[in-house]
């Protein structure tokens, strides 16, 4: 499943599903969480139930955020949009890899009495909402079958520790948030699924999403969660390949295909090793 871009829209709101549907983004997250007031919540799950009954093909996938356990809507939500249709969940304020068990037992249980195979419904992490969370990153390797990605987010993380603000003065993440970022990183490597960075509030302020992108995926991020459509564009484009970078990896990986007993090539003039063959592998799996 592709995530390069997964957009955010309020569930509540058929205007902004039917704008969003129409972007390029790999995933739509149909939200009952944040976005929608406690008034709207069951409206809103009505809603989102009714447009996964549309069986028109479609080019994303489509996710579902529900409410998270402490708010004691999770297994509404779960039991209104568990059926087909449903590409996956981002499950919010997850304290570790035992929330995951809970929500994928239920899944278990619904997917069955919808007539849906087992394990059809993936599970995308919001990973470092609660401080729990962060001593917990650990837990998700080895991944739950389900599992497909694991990101991270700011705002209530700083809610639950007071802190008064989440950036410096030149826009960049203070301390305890590029750890948060740079967690999310290296558990996602550790547990092999997709690691999305969170996120860019300024929605307008195109040419520092696109940087921002760039130096995500640069230290390791293979996508992005996206609050407008405008950004979709802008995070496809950071986080697809170049043409150039494509036929460099294509050629490191033949190289080694056609010696399989090297571990070191000499490729255009440069010494490439194991590691760089196993970026190129990524590289070319970024494009399926």
């Amino acid at each position: 499943m592709k995530l390069r871009s997964m957009l955010f829209v309020p569930g509540d709101s058929e205007k902004k599903f039917a704008k969003a549907r129409a972007t390029a983004a790999d995933a739509l997250i149909l939200d009952l969480e944040d976005s929608v007031a406690l008034e709207q919540k069951a409206s809103a799950r009505d809603h989102v139930a009714s447009l996964l009954n549309d069986n028109t093909p479609r080019r994303w996938s489509f996710f579902v955020r529900p409410n998270p356990f402490d708010t004691g809507l999770t297994y509404q939500d779960l039991a209104a949009v568990v059926k087909p249709g449903l590409g996956g969940l981002l499950i919010p304020k997850a304290d570790g890899a035992h929330d995951i068990a809970r929500i994928a037992e239920e899944l278990d249980r619904l997917e069955a009495a919808a007539g849906m195979a087992i394990g059809t419904v993936r599970i995308a992490v919001v990973a470092t909402e609660t401080p729990i969370a962060m001593f917990n990153l650990a837990s998700y390797t080895p991944p739950h079958p389900r599992l497909i990605a694991l990101t991270w987010g700011a705002e209530d993380l700083a809610a639950a520790i007071g802190a008064t603000g989440n950036k410096e003065d030149d826009g960049q993440w203070t301390s305890p948030y590029q750890m948060a970022r740079n967690m999310c990183l290296f558990a996602s490597a550790a547990a092999g699924v997709l690691p999305l960075d969170t996120l860019y509030a300024n929605f307008r302020d195109t040419e520092g999403l696109e940087a921002d992108c760039r130096r995500a995926r640069r230290d390791g991020f293979l996508g992005r969660i996206a609050i407008h459509p405008d950004q979709v564009d802008v995070i496809n484009r950071c986080f697809t390949p170049s043409d150039a970078e494509i036929a460099e990896a294509r050629e490191i990986v033949d190289a080694f295909a056609a010696n399989p007993s090297a571990g070191t090539l000499g490729i255009n003039g440069k010494m490439v090793d194991i590691p760089h063959l196993k970026a190129a592998q990524k590289t070319l799996a970024a494009i399926l």
